[in-house]
């Protein structure tokens, strides 16, 4: 097992950061903390802004049964699917091993994995890259470039992340989010926001053409030395995908917990 106060580090920032992006895109949107569960739910296209997770640490094969069950009931009760975001760290031994069954019996399939990564890594120095300008996203037209990318990145519809992005104010003016540009077009993205004293990295994405050139490196630290250099902050926190996870620590981040991704069966 990780440190598990990083483990819980992870899974608070989630809560922490998810709260700002849901309500940005609905000021009306199911945000609720639950009796261990946090609910981040803006019932949009955008999957990723619906969102669950369990918040409980330590928690025994018998809760976390039950907190399945419950987290699948509300997921069965919203019009769009979304993913519950499960820390394994936050489970005790014998309920990490009971999780698989445990979540085909509430009615949930694993979606991807994925990990938390934290590192007390800024300043970064200002990044360069050979074949990049970068631009901070600040009209309409980049921040549905910054979506599109994500959209083709994730194999998510164009709809679906102009659904999740496209009109947002925090995204044009609270978010360090920018557009790493080859020439006049955009290739990859990423975005840092301040969550409770850390600085968040998000929605990092290439567009699968022009993979594996170090181009999501060179943007994910572009975000974070602005970010920096905006906040002051020190620490930085992430949740990687299985294609990031290999590139963030050598920026200076280090895994902590393992995380499953569930969406409802069916």
């Amino acid at each position: 097992m990780m440190n598990l106060a990083e483990s819980t580090e992870s899974m608070e920032q989630l809560a922490v950061a998810w709260r700002a992006m849901v309500l940005d895109r609905d000021p009306e949107a199911d945000v609720r903390d639950l009796p261990g569960i946090a609910v981040r739910w803006a019932d949009c296209r955008f999957a990723f802004w619906n969102c669950l997770t369990l918040t409980e640490v330590g928690a025994d094969a018998e809760l976390l049964e039950r907190r399945l069950h419950q987290a699948a009931e509300i997921m069965r009760s919203k019009e769009r699917p979304g993913f519950l975001w499960l820390f394994e760290d936050l489970l005790d031994d014998r309920a990490r091993d009971a999780l698989e069954a445990a979540a085909e019996r509430a009615g949930l399939e694993h979606a991807f994995p994925g990990t938390g990564m934290a590192g007390d890594l800024l300043p970064v120095p200002e990044p360069t890259h050979p074949d990049l300008t970068f631009v901070r996203v600040a009209t309409d037209e980049q921040l549905r470039a910054f979506a599109d990318l994500n959209s083709l990145a994730y194999g998510f519809p164009l709809e679906d992340g102009r659904d999740g992005l496209v009109g947002s104010t925090l995204w044009k003016e609270g978010v360090h989010a920018y557009l790493g540009m080859r020439g006049d077009v955009p290739v990859t993205c990423a975005g840092t926001v301040e969550a409770d004293g850390r600085l968040f990295v998000v929605l990092v994405a290439t567009h699968p053409e022009w993979e594996r050139r170090g181009y999501g490196e060179a943007v994910t630290r572009k975000a974070l030395y602005e970010g920096g250099q905006a906040t002051g902050l020190t620490r930085a926190t992430l949740h990687a995908t299985v294609a990031g996870a290999p590139v963030y620590p050598r920026i200076g981040f280090k895994p902590n917990s393992p995380m499953s991704f569930f969406a409802l069966k069916g």
